[in-house]
C-alpha cells in the first residue's frame, strides 16, 4: 500500500522587516524543517541606517528581528535586545537597541559580519540559520512613473506611499550574493519569498548579482507569500498576482504558490489603514500554473500574518510538492 516517506526539508525564506520573522517564527516550530533566513541588507533608516553612517557596518536590524525570532527563549531576548540603553540618549549612540549595537560590536571586533551573525545566533541558541544575502554596501534606488528618482530605502518607500508609482528598482552600486549564502542556497529544498515591504525589502534581494541564478537551480518550490495590505497610494490597484509576475520576471523562473490573505479584520482595525491610503492586497489575477493558497492569516488589530497559520500554509504547500 502507498504511503508519504516525511524527511527533513531544508527550507530558504527571503525578505526582511517585520514579515520575515512572522514566518521564521512559525517555522522554526516544525521537526520537519531546517529554516533559513536571507536577509535583506539594504535598510537605510533607524537605527540600522545611523548605525551603518556612523561606524560603517552594515545595517544590522534585519539580521537582528530574525535571529530573535529563531532565538530558543525568544520572548526574554526581544525584551533585552529590542531595548534601549538607558543613559545613551544625548550620546552619539543614543536610540539605539542594544541588540543592534551588540552586533555591530561584534562586526567591528572580528572584521566580518557573518562571523558576527554566527557568534549572536550561538549566544541566542537560534533554531536555525540566518544568512545575510551580501556583505557589499549598497543603496536601494528608485524610478517613478513621473522620471523623479529617489536613493536610500526609506526614501524609495516614502515616495511610493506619498503617491509615486515605482517603475524601477536598482541597487547603487551593484553588489554580489555572499559566496557562502549561494553555496547555503542550492542546499535549500525549497524557497520562501516574503511576507514583507514589497519593493523595499522583497525585490532588493532579488537585484543582488548571483542572486536570480543560484535560485534558479533550486529543484524545489518557490513560494511567494503576498501581504496582507498595500503600501501607500503609489500601490493602489497592485495585486498578489502583479507581485508574482514582478518576482518570476526577476529570477527567471516562474512562482510555484503564492499564498494569499483572504480574509478581514474587524472595520477598526481596517478603518485605521485606510486612513493611511492602505488596502487589502486583493489575489488579483494570478498567473497560469501558479497554485494559490487563501485563508484567513490576518488576526488581531495589526496588519500581521498569524504565525502558525502562515507556518501551516507554507507547510502544507512544501509537503503537496515535495512528499511521495
Amino acid at each position: 500500500m502507498p504511503g508519504v516517506r516525511l524527511r527533513e526539508l531544508h527550507v530558504g525564506c527571503f525578505g526582511g522587516g517585520t514579515g520575515l520573522p512572522s514566518l521564521i517564527g512559525g517555522l522554526k516550530h516544525n521537526p520537519w524543517v531546517h529554516v533559513h533566513a536571507v536577509v535583506t541588507m539594504f535598510d537605510s533608516g533607524g537605527s540600522s541606517g545611523q548605525l551603518r553612517d556612523q561606524l560603517g557596518v552594515l545595517p544590522p536590524g534585519d539580521v537582528l528581528k530574525c535571529a530573535l525570532a529563531l532565538a530558543r527563549n525568544e520572548s526574554e531576548a526581544r525584551r533585552i535586545l529590542l531595548s534601549r540603553l538607558p543613559g545613551l540618549e544625548g550620546g552619539r549612540l543614543g536610540g539605539h537597541t542594544s541588540g543592534n549595537l551588540l552586533l555591530s560590536m561584534m562586526e567591528q571586533y572580528s572584521g566580518d559580519f557573518l562571523a558576527a551573525v554566527d557568534s549572536l545566533r550561538n549566544l541566542l541558541d537560534c533554531d536555525g540559520h540566518v544568512w545575510p544575502i551580501s556583505v557589499e554596501h549598497a543603496s536601494l534606488c528608485g524610478e517613478y512613473e513621473d522620471g523623479s528618482q529617489t536613493k536610500g530605502e526609506v526614501a524609495v518607500d516614502e515616495a511610493q506611499t506619498q503617491g509615486r508609482r515605482i517603475t524601477r528598482i536598482w541597487l547603487e552600486p551593484e553588489v554580489r550574493i555572499h559566496p557562502p549564502v549561494a553555496d547555503a542556497i542550492q542546499t535549500f529544498d525549497a524557497v520562501v519569498i516574503g511576507p514583507g515591504s514589497f519593493f523595499t525589502s522583497l525585490m532588493p534581494i532579488l537585484l543582488v548579482k548571483g542572486v536570480p541564478a543560484v535560485l534558479r537551480g533550486v529543484s524545489g518550490p518557490i513560494v511567494l507569500v503576498a501581504n496582507i495590505l498595500t503600501e501607500g497610494r503609489g500601490m493602489k490597484g497592485f495585486t498578489a498576482g502583479d507581485a508574482v509576475r514582478h518576482v518570476s520576471n526577476a529570477i527567471g523562473r516562474p512562482v510555484d504558490v503564492v499564498v494569499v490573505n483572504s480574509g478581514y479584520p474587524t472595520p477598526e482595525a481596517l478603518d485605521r489603514y485606510v486612513a493611511e491610503d492602505k488596502e487589502l492586497l486583493p489575489a488579483g489575477d494570478i498567473p497560469q500554473g501558479c497554485e494559490v493558497i487563501s485563508g484567513q492569516f490576518w488576526q488581531g488589530s495589526i496588519a500581521r500574518h498569524a504565525r502558525r497559520r502562515l507556518s501551516y500554509a507554507v507547510w502544507s504547500a512544501l509537503a503537496d510538492r515535495l512528499f511521495d
